[in-house]
């Protein structure tokens, strides 16, 4: 009679050679498992591989931007749009070659105001103390009719031109900032509206003024 053990250990050998032979009939299922852990370290590797690509290509691109960016702001500049060797301007009044007096004041006064407002200079009253000094003539002071009413003949809208010729002199160098340059302006004015000459002529001085501080401007 065989024992107990040596029974447990014919079994034991009987199902480890059933298996070798499953195996060996079937070797697809001993390399399944390997090429499951293949295939899942294949695709976490390509992932990574694209993540890295595409954080380079992110970064390359930032790059480019950041560099072209610095190119193009070569185009801008924090210069002064105005001559920087003059720190104040003396405002001659302007002569007046028209028989409307009164309007040399406005535009003189203005382009004052102007200059004050919109430049780096400062408009001083005593041409010893000033660096530079702006005068002219105001050649013509004109006045033209645009619509006329059709009953009475009558004026509804008149205009007013201005034309000046200006001079800014360095009194340091005696150059010529602005030579016999001739400037025009022109104001509308309805006296339907309540408005007059006195009205249109000062809107003109003002537009002038404003010509005249563009004159004063550095040449592109």
């Amino acid at each position: 009679m065989e024992s107990r053990q040596e029974r447990s250990s014919k079994f034991e050998i009987r199902n480890s050679k059933q298996a070798q032979m499953t195996n060996v009939r079937n070797p697809k299922r001993l390399n399944n498992g390997h090429a499951t852990a293949f295939r899942s370290f294949e695709f976490r590797a390509l992932g990574l591989f694209r993540t890295s690509c595409f954080g380079f290509w992110i970064s390359a691109s930032l790059a480019a931007l950041a560099a072209g960016g610095c190119g193009r702001s070569t185009g801008y500049s924090n210069a002064s749009l105005f001559p920087d060797d003059v720190q104040s301007v003396y405002v001659e009044m302007f002569d007046n070659r028209s028989f409307r007096r009164g309007t040399e004041f406005t535009f003189s006064n203005a382009l004052a105001r102007r200059i004050e407002v919109e430049t780096p200079y400062k408009i001083v009253s005593d041409r010893d103390r000033a660096d530079s000094v702006l005068s002219g003539q105001l050649v013509s002071v004109g006045e033209s009719i645009l619509t006329l009413e059709r009953e009475l003949g009558r004026a509804m809208e008149k205009e007013v031109i201005l034309t000046a010729v200006v001079n800014w002199k360095s009194l340091k160098t005696g150059r010529l900032m602005i030579n016999n340059q001739t400037v025009t302006a022109v104001a509308s004015y309805s006296e339907f509206q309540g408005q007059d000459f006195t009205y249109g002529s000062s809107v003109a001085a003002n537009k002038l003024a404003q010509n005249v501080v563009q004159l004063m401007e550095n040449p592109w």
